[in-house]
């Protein structure tokens, strides 16, 4: 922060606001017994000697229910591709069918929905840590600008139950999300 600068919320806020749309994506690879291309963003390929996103060695696709299919573009990518499945820790099982990798979506049992109810509660922690970390920051910066006599005590005091009124409702945001994620994974 420049030497005379009045510290800005709105900032705080989207950073917040980031935090609680990061959970979002991260609850998009949790499967729940229907097929989500979104699985699989979390997939990574050993291809041309890096780590590569699975969507972007082949088209991902949804064709009914419980079943994803990727189209790998590069047929020396195939086997990389389904060992890269197997391993990522989903519960997956894909088939090979010439250069389409087809990938089942078996129903979840009782264990499993438990399981996958724990890591979404680690994710949305994880969140939770983030929003927590902009508060102190934002808080941080306001006690420099009052000492650097940019903002004065009264306005400091309101300006920090500020953020932790964005911080509240950051945290809100990611129980409700939980709550609504835990409610959709146990739902047979």
């Amino acid at each position: 922060m420049a030497a005379a600068e009045k510290p800005v919320l709105s900032k705080y806020k989207d950073r917040m606001d980031k935090a609680v749309a990061a959970l979002k994506e991260e609850f998009a690879s949790l499967r729940t017994g229907r097929a989500s291309a979104g699985l699989l963003d979390q997939v990574h390929v050993e291809a041309y000697g890096a780590q590569t996103p699975l969507n972007q060695i082949g088209a991902v696709s949804v064709p009914e229910p419980r079943m994803i299919t990727v189209n790998i573009w590069d047929r020396g990518l195939v086997v990389s591709a389904e060992k890269a499945v197997r391993a990522a820790g989903l519960g997956l099982n894909p088939m090979v069918d010439g250069q389409t990798l087809r990938i089942p979506i078996p129903p979840l049992t009782e264990e499993r929905r438990k399981e996958l109810v724990k890591v979404a509660g680690k994710y949305a922690e994880q969140q939770k840590i983030a929003v927590r970390n902009v508060r102190r920051d934002a808080n941080e910066d306001l006690k420099k600008a009052e000492k650097d006599h940019v903002i004065n005590q009264d306005e400091q005091k309101r300006m920090e139950s500020e953020v932790q009124k964005m911080t509240d409702e950051a945290v809100k945001r990611v129980d409700e999300a939980l709550k609504t994620k835990e409610q959709e994974i146990m739902h047979v």
